[in-house]
């Protein structure tokens, strides 16, 4: 029993020796008294005195506390208004504590405690950049003593009131978003009205840094990919790697190429996240069907397995990400996969029908060669493409798309085998196939012998290798029809001065069958030289077949490849690598390409006395700053693209 000197807190409860309390749940009663005085009783009646002065305080108190939770309870039954505004970092603040989680992160490394290196040592910032403003950002850091660059994750860090929040929206809001009563396209907006519903329910009073904090997450767990969605919105990733329970996650980076991140799942987390992203893309995973292979919403590959048995580290995934643009034949220039002539050799050969298979091994660039190259497609032409996952994206009016599809509870499965037969009805003039694997090809090779312009892709090496696996098991293709193919390009990913690239190793030209050897007779038309990084040819037999289709001498086959690479040059040094301005400019050029070109060489002769004239004033002013001169070139739409340095950041955390 608390003695009276003792501070009471509203809970307390005073009992007298009778049994009676003197204060029921922090309101004093009147104090019993004995009819037996003495003078004990007198000092304990002095002291009961005393304690009820005291009593007297603690009940202020306490009426104090119970007003003040009344009006609280009045405010939660009332709600509260928040007036949404557009985030705007310098009315709002920034949504993240930089310099705290800087300190935090050093802090955390040294230790050994945080998710970096817990080696002990302080990593070194290498890199810092948006991949989802204002909501994350990508760290790139370096740990001197592994040697090693590691990739981080941030996002806006919550405080713990916003934490209780958050919980309290993700149960309240599922239900009501899962089994609303309309339906609507505009999901985002109604995520924010949803939210911004639930927060003036709970009488929340917060403000609108705390809104996008807390928005952020809801949509991240209901809309994105959770704590991977910072990497999915990276530009710079290729490819994503899980490889068990607990472990990091690695990702392909197209600057410091395998990297390890600081994102990692535990076992519970890890099953749901395997099972909603095959939920999310329409496909069922379960112990008892492990493995899938599905294509997600933004168009990225997923492989995916669940549990133990067939991954004995635990579920993995590996996520191949796609661009949200497809790349373009001035991508395939800049990363030096093709030359320009090699490229004009293509387009040639595309528009004159000659069928085409991009070999190579894994992550070589086939399928982006040949999404690619297919912008030279003339226009209005049916092209229809069969896939197994959604990959191909093509800029075109006249395009059918197909996929294979698994069987669904009491129907049958669409394979590429059915798609292909199926396309040969639609009467299409290109089919473009993602890759050839099996019983499809032999159809393939059928639809090419018949007059039907086809493009695929195949794992293999060398050009040798390609033409063992057609002709052998389980893709069987006879040889004979083999030698129906035109054009047969090797891709391969390789490194050169200590980089990753990807080069067109060599393009081969099917010629037939040997009548004396019985041997596939093909020979090079383009070789790359990794000595030189240049790519040599000895003639092009294909080529020489469209002169005679054409009826051209050899002068007009010149002439013709020199357009194209005109066009080819022109397009690159504009940096015009958007796939729609790419394509129209390409159908302009099939519509007048006279008029393309003299709109090309007016551009030159402008470029060239634009040349001249800056020379001029260079010469005269020779003692302008080089500074003036970048911002001049800046101001002409030059981008500097995002800063390495982390004192010009745009992120202004300071």
């Amino acid at each position: 029993m608390a003695s009276h000197n003792e501070p009471r807190t509203d809970d307390d409860e005073t009992v007298d020796e009778h049994g009676d309390s003197s204060v029921v749940s922090g309101v004093p009663r009147a104090p019993v008294t004995n009819s037996h005085s003495s003078r004990a009783e007198h000092d304990e009646t002095t002291e009961e005195r005393e304690h009820d002065e005291t009593t007297d305080e603690t009940a202020e108190t306490t009426l104090e506390r119970v007003e003040r939770i009344a009006r609280r309870v009045i405010d939660l039954l009332s709600g509260s208004q928040i007036d949404l505004e557009n985030y705007d970092p310098d009315a709002h603040g920034s949504l993240f504590a930089f310099d705290e989680r800087s300190s935090k992160r050093a802090s955390e490394t040294e230790t050994g405690t945080g998710t970096g290196t817990g080696t002990g040592t302080k990593t070194e910032l290498v890199d810092r950049y948006w991949v989802d403003a204002p909501f994350s950002y990508i760290e790139i850091v370096y740990d001197p003593d592994r040697h090693r660059h590691e990739y981080h994750t941030v996002e806006p860090a919550l405080r713990e009131d916003e934490r209780v929040l958050l919980e309290t929206l993700f149960a309240d809001i599922r239900d009501p978003l899962l089994y609303r009563d309309q339906t609507t396209d505009d999901v985002e907006t109604l995520l924010v009205e949803t939210i911004h519903e639930h927060l003036e329910r709970y009488g929340a009073e917060i403000d609108m840094a705390t809104f996008y904090r807390l928005l952020y997450y809801v949509h991240r767990d209901f809309r994105g990919y959770g704590r991977l969605e910072p990497v999915m919105h990276d530009p710079h990733v290729e490819d994503i790697s899980c490889d068990g329970y607990d472990l990091p996650i690695f990702v392909y980076h197209d600057t410091y190429t395998d990297i390890q991140t600081n994102v990692s799942f535990a076992k519970a987390d890890l099953d749901r996240f395997v099972v909603r992203l095959a939920q999310h893309s329409g496909r069922h995973i379960s112990i008892g069907d492990p493995m899938v292979e599905t294509t997600l919403s933004d168009g990225s590959r997923a492989e995916l397995a669940l549990g133990e048995e067939v991954t004995p580290r635990g579920s993995a995934f590996t996520v191949r990400k796609y661009a949200d643009d497809p790349f373009t034949p001035v991508d395939l220039l800049n990363y030096g996969t093709f030359s320009v002539d090699q490229l004009a050799t293509l387009w040639l050969a595309i528009e004159h029908n000659k069928s085409l298979v991009f070999a190579g091994g894994t992550a070589s660039g086939k399928t982006t060669s040949m999404n690619a190259i297919s912008m030279f497609i003339p226009p209005r032409s049916k092209v229809l493409t069969i896939e197994d996952t959604r990959e191909l994206q093509l800029y075109h009016d006249n395009w059918l798309s197909s996929v294979t599809r698994e069987r669904v509870h009491e129907g049958t499965d669409v394979t590429m085998y059915d798609l292909l037969r199926s396309a040969l009805r639609h009467r299409p003039e290109y089919i473009v196939v993602g890759e050839v694997r099996g019983e499809e090809a032999m159809t393939l090779f059928q639809a090419m012998n018949t007059g039907h312009t086809t493009y695929s892709t195949m794992h293999a090496d060398s050009v040798q290798t390609a033409i063992n696996r057609l002709e052998n098991e389980p893709i069987n293709v006879p040889r004979s029809m083999v030698q129906s193919l035109d054009i047969l390009s090797v891709q391969t990913l390789t490194r050169l001065d200590d980089e990753r690239v990807r080069r067109n190793q060599v393009i081969a030209e099917i010629e037939g069958v040997d009548s004396r050897t019985g041997e596939l007779d093909y020979s090079t038309a383009y070789e790359w030289d990794s000595e030189s990084d240049t790519f040599e040819t000895t003639g092009s037999h294909v080529l020489q077949e469209i002169r005679d289709e054409r009826g051209w001498s050899q002068d007009e086959l010149l002439t013709e490849l020199e357009n194209r690479r005109a066009f080819l040059e022109y397009v690159q040094e504009r940096g015009i690598d958007d796939y729609r301005r790419f394509t129209a400019l390409v159908n302009e050029y099939y519509a007048d390409d006279t008029a393309v070109l003299e709109l090309i060489a007016e551009s030159d002769e402008s470029d060239e006395s634009g040349d001249a004239d800056s020379d001029s004033r260079d010469d005269e002013s020779g003692s302008a700053s080089t500074e003036d001169r970048t911002g001049t070139s800046r101001t002409a739409g030059t981008d500097t693209g995002p800063p390495t340095n982390p004192d010009s950041n745009p992120l202004e955390f300071d």
